[in-house]
């Protein structure tokens, strides 16, 4: 399968900044699926898993979730009352709080927001936040994790082979960087 989701440019001579590669755990906080209006491009056999995992036809998927840009698909958004623009897949789920957090006495958010086709996502969800754009430089990878918590989190270390692998990804990684239990792991 081939995406040509991402912009593959070419480094520049020398190491990157990242030489030394990168951190990132994800928190599953939504962030990434909101923010100003934007696109995020479905090939066919991505429509056709996500309509699979929906259980509807393609066309159907097609109509409700899609809409055409540039002779392109991509997910619709829906424009919120902040002026923010949500994937339409993005999900309010209730949070239960653990004994843990209602022993210490910790705030717990009522609610998080969750993909809702999250294992079936697309390629260019999957590859956040190892997007060129974000990778750029260091100051563009700080101001991506203002708004994404898992930006430079503990968690998992990316080598420069495996960051620059999921950047320039034309399948989805076999070990995305947000994967999480029960997901498909290759189309």
């Amino acid at each position: 399968m081939n995406l040509p989701v991402l912009d593959q440019s070419k480094e520049t001579a020398g190491d990157p900044w990242y030489a030394d590669g990168l951190d990132f755990n994800c928190t599953t906080c939504g962030n990434c699926c909101t923010g100003g209006p934007g696109y995020v491009f479905l090939s066919g056999q991505e429509i056709e898993l996500a309509a699979e995992h929906l259980k509807v036809n393609v066309a159907e998927f097609t109509k409700q979730y899609c809409r055409k840009v540039g002779g392109r698909i991509s997910l619709k958004e829906i424009r919120r009352t902040n002026g923010l623009h949500d994937c339409v897949f993005l999900t309010e789920v209730p949070v239960e709080p653990t004994k843990r957090e209602l022993d210490a006495g910790e705030a717990v958010p009522q609610s998080r927001r969750i993909c809702g086709i999250y294992s079936v996502r697309p390629l260019q969800c999957r590859t956040w936040p190892f997007w060129p754009e974000n990778i750029r430089s260091e100051s563009a990878w700080k101001r991506a994790g203002k708004g994404c918590p898992g930006i430079n989190r503990a968690g998992r270390h990316f080598s420069i082979q495996e960051v620059e692998s999921i950047r320039d990804a034309a399948e989805w990684p076999e070990n995305p960087p947000t994967s999480g239990a029960g997901e498909r792991k290759q189309v």
